[in-house]
């Protein structure tokens, strides 16, 4: 295309199909003293986009809207629009449904993944694994003293998930727990006797622990309520006996702070951290089925809530002590020495897994213990109406002292000071009850529970606990109702228990259908001790004959719960730490793969964005040149419709 001298004109694009010639109108000589006719209408000119670039020479095209359908005859800046708004609908749909569908396959598969952890748990435990850590509690109760082995596999590397700890378990399947008696306070006199007593548990935990996990595996040797009640002279002969003998014929991981004898306040937050682990509720969830609470962390003022699962509170009744324990609110104000706050993450930084928890633990108001009160009141308050009243009640097996917390016709004897009194019982449980309540040492105060102690209020109709020991032992190992506690059901078959004869008992226990754990001590003592559970639950604690909330259990998904699990726990929170910090060493790079392979999906969408954008505002570039070439390109054609030469038209405009 030429123009008229001195014109100058851009180039055009190179065009894949060269548009038809525009028709060139003819011109027109108008005679003097004529005004010109009006011009006729400009003929509109075809824009035509062409796209070339960046592309080969066989794939350019160009675009008009002449022929595009009506949908696609718009504005760039339209287009432009339109395809923005697209692109973000995109991205919402697939925030909105293949995010929510990936976390809810992942929530599915956590679920899946917890009943699979269930069932595992009672395999037996792979030996030849590398990766499995152990761990070794001692619990040296009043009666007796029992060892507990516990594994774990390495730590996941997440700072806000907890070990994964398991109790071992042999080529049998059967958990590697050994109890061996008396209690290890039967000692007291003879402390250098104290190792030879616990040799025989350490050598069973030997042959089961993998030799060279030995040295690195903790030992820990934890005494209760029976060494409590020893002089301290005695606790520290006794304790220096074990530190000194067991680093000589034992590897174990084992230092002076790995014996000690521990508070009742720790022995129930044990307990407590125990049967929340085995159950679950230091996970953190978003399921909508889960009971979640809302918890404000002390000294997080300025945070925001967190919203975690709802823990279980528990009942623990050994032979000498009662322990209960339950998360209270931040704004629930309790003693020091009632409340503990801990944090079983393994950065103190962290505030995921701090938890306030009231504790409180009663010495002598243990199954054992209780009847031994009881059996010293008797005896007092019957020797005392002898002396006033001129009786021997008691005193022969002719005339003993009916007691009504054993079952018909059952005999027992008292012995103190030289002396003997005997008992047969008659079997009444109510009246049971009634003699034992004194015991109970309520005051008149309110909020306070067994000793006039302070107790934090309990939401009845939210809550869940699980009651442990002797809780299950009375519940179960005879009436066989361990599980959901009823109050009026437990008190029918607590009844016909007491009412039955003696004789009628020993045959059902003769013919086995009792627990297999049950023995005549038991049989004899259980009409007390169901009044006794009873006595306690309701009225010194205060939960109402309708709570509905309590599970009286001895395992939980087949796994014993028993509070070593929480000693090892709370006692190897800070290992995790140390696993993420030896991970990060061995390569920060692995740890960004695995954040850019988890997240490359919105890195694609980010990247698509970019391009779209970049496209069309390429075109938009284009569009833009093409207008410039069309209106240059139409000059020459106006000045030969006037009929002036062109630079005279500049002149004349």
């Amino acid at each position: 295309m030429s123009g008229p001298p001195g014109s100058e004109l851009a180039p055009t694009p190179r065009l894949a199909t060269p548009p038809p010639p525009l028709a060139t109108p003819p011109i027109m000589v108008t005679p003097p003293g004529e005004s010109l006719p009006s011009p006729p209408p400009r003929l509109s000119v075809p824009r035509v986009i062409g796209v070339s670039c960046l592309l080969p020479a066989s794939w350019h095209f160009s675009i008009s809207p002449m022929g595009c359908p009506r949908i696609f005859n718009t504005t760039l800046r339209q287009i432009v629009v339109i395809g923005i708004l697209a692109a973000a609908v995109s991205l919402l749909y697939y925030s909105l449904v293949v995010i929510r569908n990936k976390y809810g396959r992942a929530s599915r598969d956590k679920r899946f993944h917890r009943y699979l952890a269930r069932v595992t748990d009672t395999e037996a435990t792979d030996t030849n694994n590398p990766n499995l850590n152990y761990g070794i509690v001692v619990d040296c109760g009043s009666s007796g003293s029992r060892i507990f082995v516990y594994c774990w596999p390495r730590h996941n590397g997440n700072p806000h998930d907890l070990l994964d700890i398991k109790q071992m378990r042999d080529k049998n399947r059967k958990p590697v727990v050994m109890k061996i008696k008396p209690g290890i306070s039967e000692f007291a006199n003879t402390p250098e006797k104290v190792s030879d007593y616990i040799f025989p548990l350490l050598r069973f935990a030997a042959e089961h622990v993998p030799r060279a996990k030995h040295k690195e595996t903790p030992l820990y040797i934890l005494c209760t309520a029976g060494m409590r009640i020893l002089p301290e002279r005695s606790q520290k002969a006794i304790l220096e006996d074990l530190v000194t003998d067991i680093p000589v014929h034992f590897d174990f991981l084992f230092s002076d702070s790995h014996a000690e004898v521990i508070s009742g306040k720790q022995e129930g937050v044990y307990a407590w951290i125990g049967i929340n682990f085995v159950l679950g509720r230091f996970e953190h969830t978003d399921d909508e089925d889960e009971a979640i609470v809302e918890v404000h962390i002390p000294g997080s003022e300025n945070k925001e809530a967190i919203f975690r699962k709802r823990t279980v509170g528990i009942l623990d009744m050994g032979g000498v002590s009662t322990q209960i324990a339950y998360e209270v609110p931040k704004t629930e104000e309790v003693a020091k020495n009632l409340l503990a706050e801990f944090n079983l993450g393994c950065d103190a930084h962290q505030t995921e897994h701090v938890y306030r928890v009231y504790v409180a633990t009663f010495l002598g108001f243990g199954g054992n213990a209780a009847r031994q009160r009881y059996e010293n009141s008797v005896f007092s308050s019957t020797v005392l109406k002898n002396g006033l009243l001129g009786r021997q009640t008691g005193m022969t097996s002719d005339s003993p002292y009916l007691d009504p917390c054993l079952p018909v016709d059952a005999q027992d004897e008292i012995h103190q000071n030289g002396q003997t009194m005997y008992l047969r019982g008659t079997g009444d449980f109510n009246l049971c009850r009634e003699l034992i309540q004194p015991f109970m040492n309520k005051t008149n105060e309110t909020q306070t529970s067994l000793n006039g102690v302070y107790q934090p209020a309990v939401h009845f109709q939210n809550s869940e606990f699980y009651g442990f020991s002797e809780f299950y032992y009375s519940t179960e190992d005879v009436l066989r109702m361990g599980g959901d506690y009823n109050a009026a059901k437990f008190i029918k078959a607590a009844k016909d228990y007491c009412a039955t004869k003696w004789s009628v008992l020993r045959e059902r226990f003769d013919r086995g259908l009792y627990a297999s754990h049950a023995d005549l001590h038991r049989l004899k003592y259980q009409c007390f001790k169901s009044a006794w559970v009873y006595e306690v639950f309701h009225s010194g604690f205060s939960f109402p004959a309708s709570y509905s909330n309590l599970k009286t259990a001895l395992q939980v998904y087949d796994k014993e719960v028993q509070w070593t699990l929480g000693a090892i726990l709370y006692r190897t929170r800070f290992l995790p730490l140390r696993d993420i910090q030896q991970e990060n060493f061995r390569g920060s790079h692995s740890h960004w793969r695995s954040f850019s392979f988890v997240y490359n999906h919105y890195l694609f969408f980010v990247c698509f964005l970019i391009v779209l954008l970049s496209i069309l505002l390429y075109l938009l570039r284009l569009r833009r040149i093409h207008r410039r070439m069309l209106r240059n390109s139409s000059s020459p054609s106006l000045w030969m419709e006037e009929g002036l030469p062109p630079q005279k038209i500049s002149a004349a405009l």
